[in-house]
């Protein structure tokens, strides 16, 4: 495997390949990653839940930096490479490396596409062409949502990219105790777990909060940091809401579980998204989600098991919330989580994922 980023890293991306790893090492597989040393707090070679993890040179987060991380990290990924038996990127930067590796050995190359980024990058007419090439170059593709897949074959016409939504550890992310001690009698909690970055819309959650509280008596946890942080906080106080949200801050990933079950609902008020892996830990958790009509957000949430709101509206989003606090909360997230567990566990995603490892052996084997 190849990812920029890799554990204790929190986000999206990071929980993904872990958990990823993390189960094809449970089933007898020998599991490397090369990833970069983006923080100086983690060792260069680590063993991490069965996994062996090698962190290259690293930057800066930046588009220079995950260039110059990719380019350093091809030595110790021809070194790997060279043993074994699937090569696997798990974002656009992971590519050239095992493109490296491929032609020093002659493993296959599975490439997975991500984020609401791949497709801000594939909006740009120069990256188009690169973003082709590198598409074009794997033996297997894979997606983490139906729109990613779609924007991946339209930039490389005649390849198949398969969309493979993100799994989840449903015996970690499950109903369970609350972190948190209960809301005072007669308030309800919603929880927010998102950056705060201007793509994931938190600014329209803050917006809709005062017409939310016209209905009901609620508070927010609002789960996450980054720059849009003073400016989230100066709006709240603004509007008058100030004492309705809690602005947590970065958190582990191994508080979450206990941090979602401390809620009712879950909002993501994205603006883009791929297939949101926080969206399906609340679901997991059994918390109904509603979340803005973006990216993948729509291929896991319907009104069984939430409800969608146009994103960019916070009217349309406090309607949605409204209505969901209006509804029985602990039915939908009984169903939200038989929905995870029934098609987006971390055990279905290593079955598919096996799977196509397998077949891209047999094809070489039979060539």
């Amino acid at each position: 495997m190849h990812c920029v980023y890799y554990p204790p890293e929190v986000g999206g991306l990071e929980s993904h390949v872990h958990f990823l790893c993390r189960a094809l090492a449970a089933r007898g597989h020998r599991v490397d990653i090369v990833t970069s040393r983006s923080r100086q707090d983690v060792p260069s070679y680590e063993e991490r839940d069965g996994v062996h993890v090698w962190r290259t040179w690293f930057p800066g987060k930046s588009t220079v930096g995950w260039i110059a991380h990719a380019a350093g990290s091809i030595p110790k990924s021809v070194s790997l490479g060279r043993k074994a038996d699937i090569l696997h990127a798990q974002a656009f930067q992971s590519v050239p490396p095992l493109q490296a590796a491929r032609a020093a050995g002659s493993a296959p190359l599975v490439t997975t596409w991500h984020t609401s980024h791949f497709l801000k990058l594939a909006e740009r007419p120069g990256w188009r062409s690169i973003l082709g090439r590198l598409v074009a170059s794997g033996d297997a593709n894979l997606a983490a949502s139906t729109e990613i897949a779609e924007v991946a074959m339209r930039l490389a016409p005649g390849s198949v990219v398969e969309p493979l939504t993100n799994g989840v550890e449903t015996d970690l992310f499950r109903p369970g105790p609350a972190a948190l001690e209960p809301p005072v009698p007669g308030r309800r909690r919603v929880i927010v777990p998102r950056r705060l970055f201007h793509k994931n819309g938190v600014e329209y959650f803050v917006r809709a909060l005062p017409l939310i509280a016209e209905h009901h008596d609620v508070e927010a946890l609002l789960v996450g940091d980054g720059p849009e942080r003073h400016r989230l906080e100066a709006l709240a106080t603004e509007l008058g809401v100030q004492d309705r949200v809690d602005f947590l801050g970065a958190r582990p990933h191994d508080d979450m579980p206990g941090l979602l079950n401390s809620a009712e609902l879950a909002v993501f008020p994205s603006l883009m998204e791929a297939t949101s892996v926080a969206a399906l830990e609340c679901m997991a958790c059994g918390i109904p989600v509603a979340a803005s009509r973006v990216g993948g957000l729509p291929e896991i949430v319907d009104d069984s098991v939430g409800a969608l709101f146009e994103p960019a509206n916070p009217a349309d989003l406090s309607a949605a919330v409204v209505r969901l606090l209006g509804r029985d909360l602990a039915a939908l997230g009984t169903a939200a989580r038989s929905r995870v567990v029934d098609q987006w566990s971390n055990r279905r995603l290593a079955d598919r994922h096996l799977e196509i490892y397998e077949a891209l052996l047999d094809r070489r084997g039979a060539a």
